[in-house]
């Protein structure tokens, strides 16, 4: 008999776990708390590491509606210092395969965050995974060798085992390890989707501008689509992800950005739809699972979107949890508490280091290269930028450790 597991959260990792487990023997159910293709985020950088993971579903590659970047470059936007720091072409075909195989030479896919998701539950609904929307756990309760699931809209839910990857505002997280009290950095981030610029000389680019106490990216997720956000210190915001009135939209024409050059502030005087959210520090988990219940993805491991990093970590616990799962129990019948706790921490033991590390590394980059006060320490930041992209292929090899993963060579499920 194959086993029953639930799956919490249809964002990015569920979808992809519960389509890889069905293809080994299990029955996974997944249970989404909000409605059907609702229209959260903005868009992400799908990197080499995150779609090595994407293509152990046969098809899927083919399917991302997104744009691979293969140029980078890098702008001062100081007053008085407007100026390109460097920039960098790399030798990457334009498609997800080629980016894929390339942890070096690569920057990765722009892809608008509900198109992807989309495609990701379209895949899981015609591999035959039941898809529960507007679900959301309110409780999780362990017996021996069973977990029951309570959801708000009192139904329940039995499993042998449960994932949570239920995100950055997991309940799945808060069942098990109590309600943590989220720190504000005293960032935000304000993104948006534009027209690609008309006076951008960069095609399939990934761009970074540095002003002071002000940095932006753009990327494009389409031929003629760009995504950007925008990063600096204010006043604390909440952390809702949603579209914001069209009152800020236009209070943002009339900032200083909007009169940026490079392109940039062309981006911001055509913003067709913006998002602003606040940027929160949780804290860090010594485990991630307790008995059958096991968090992955933002539940158990969130992190500032300096790396672009998000999801291609979740991708890479989707493969590792599917290894160990696989290795300890591998009739795929309904596992013993031992084999899931022999699992689960051969599980932490990889991704616990790993996940810290970029966690800190994010965080370091947004409050040390991205967002800095005083025109000095602005110049100090150029001049160490210009110094980093003079030297190119060194650069690009430093980038390679966070894109690597999480196999090299043939997968091991």
């Amino acid at each position: 008999m194959s086993t029953n597991l639930i799956i919490v959260g249809c964002g990015v990792a569920g979808p992809v776990l519960a389509c890889i487990l069905k293809s080994k023997g299990f029955r996974p159910v997944v249970y989404e708390r909000i409605k059907r293709d609702s229209d959260g985020g903005i868009s992400l950088m799908l990197q080499s590491n995150g779609l090595r993971v994407l293509a152990l579903i046969p098809g899927l590659l083919e399917q991302l509606p997104g744009q691979v970047e293969n140029h980078m470059a890098f702008y001062s936007t100081v007053p008085g210092h407007e100026e390109l720091l460097g920039e960098h072409t790399l030798e990457t075909p334009l498609d997800a395969v080629g980016t894929m195989n390339n942890s070096v030479n690569s920057v990765g896919m722009g892809i608008r965050r509900h198109d992807f998701l989309h495609v990701l539950s379209g895949t899981a609904t015609k591999a035959g995974v039941e898809i529960h929307y507007e679900h959301k756990v309110v409780d999780v309760q362990q017996e021996a060798d069973i977990v029951h699931v309570k959801f708000e809209n009192g139904t329940t839910d039995t499993a042998s085992f449960v994932v949570g990857c239920d995100g950055i505002h997991s309940n799945t997280r808060i069942s098990l390890f109590g309600k943590e009290e989220a720190a504000y950095t005293g960032l935000t981030q304000l993104g948006g989707f534009s027209p690609s610029p008309k006076s951008w000389t960069h095609k399939n680019a990934m761009v970074n501008y540095f002003g002071e106490e002000t940095h932006m990216i753009s990327y494009q997720i389409g031929p003629d689509l760009n995504s950007w956000a925008i990063t600096r210190r204010e006043a604390e915001h909440k952390e809702t992800w949603r579209a914001v009135d069209d009152s800020i939209l236009e209070e943002l024409k009339k900032d200083p950005v909007s009169k940026w050059g490079f392109g940039a502030g062309e981006l911001v005087q055509t913003a067709k739809k913006m998002i602003k959210y606040g940027l929160y520090d949780r804290p860090e988990l010594k485990t991630w699972h307790k008995g059958r219940v096991i968090l992955i993805g933002d539940a158990a491991h969130p992190t500032s979107p300096h790396l672009g990093q998000g999801a291609n970590q979740a991708l890479e616990d989707v493969y590792h949890l599917v290894r160990v799962l696989l290795k300890h129990s591998p009739s795929v019948g309904e596992p013993s508490t031992g084999a899931l706790k022999n699992a689960f921490e051969e599980f932490e033991s990889i991704r616990l280091p790993r996940t810290s590390s970029l966690v800190k590394q994010a965080r370091q980059t947004g409050e040390k290269t991205r967002v800095i006060k005083g025109t000095a320490a602005c110049l100090a930041r150029n001049e160490a930028i210009r110094a980093i992209w003079a030297n190119p292929e060194f650069s690009v090899q430093s980038l390679a450790n966070a894109r690597s993963g999480p196999f090299d060579g043939e997968s091991e499920i």
